[in-house]
C-alpha cells in the first residue's frame, strides 16, 4: 500500500478556529457591527426625544434609566461605536482616494482608527459631562 492512500483529515479552507484574522480584517467587521449598533442606538436618542417632548415624568423615567449602570455602560459604548464608525469611515475615504493602501500603511492607520476613538470617547466623557463622576459615585 502506498502512503497516499493514508490521508490525513484537515479542513479543506482556513476555518475561523484556526486561522488568525489581520487586524484590519477585524476592524473591516467591527465597522459593520458598530454600524448596525449605532441604528440600533438611534432608538435610545429618538426615545429620549420622545420623552422630553411629551412630558417631565417620561423625561424623568429616560433619565432614570440613563443614569443606571446599565444605561451608562451603554451609551459609553455607544460613544465609543460612534467614534470609532467616524474614524474608520474617514480611513475608508482615504483608501477610496488610494492613500494609505501599503500593508504596513493600512496596520498603522488601524491603530490610529483605534486611538482616536478610545480619546474622542474619553475626552467626550471627560469634559462633555462634568458631572460624571457625580453620577458614577451615585451608582456605586
Amino acid at each position: 500500500m502506498s502512503d497516499t492512500t493514508n490521508k490525513v483529515q484537515r479542513p479543506l479552507s482556513p476555518h475561523l478556529q484556526i486561522y488568525n484574522l489581520p487586524l484590519t480584517a477585524i476592524m473591516s467587521i467591527s465597522h459593520r457591527i458598530t454600524g448596525v449598533s449605532l441604528t440600533l442606538g438611534m432608538l435610545i436618542v429618538a426615545a429620549f426625544l420622545i420623552a422630553a417632548g411629551s412630558s417631565e415624568a417620561h423625561y424623568n423615567l429616560v433619565m432614570i434609566v440613563a443614569s443606571s449602570k446599565i444605561g451608562l455602560i451603554i451609551l459609553f459604548l455607544w460613544s465609543f461605536a460612534l467614534y470609532f464608525h467616524m474614524f474608520n469611515g474617514i480611513r475608508h475615504m482615504f483608501w477610496d482616494a488610494g492613500r494609505f493602501l501599503e500593508k504596513d500603511q493600512a496596520m498603522r492607520t488601524n491603530y490610529v482608527v483605534l486611538m482616536f476613538a478610545v480619546v474622542a470617547t474619553i475626552v467626550t466623557w471627560l469634559f462633555g459631562c462634568p458631572y460624571i463622576s457625580e453620577i458614577i459615585s451615585e451608582v456605586k
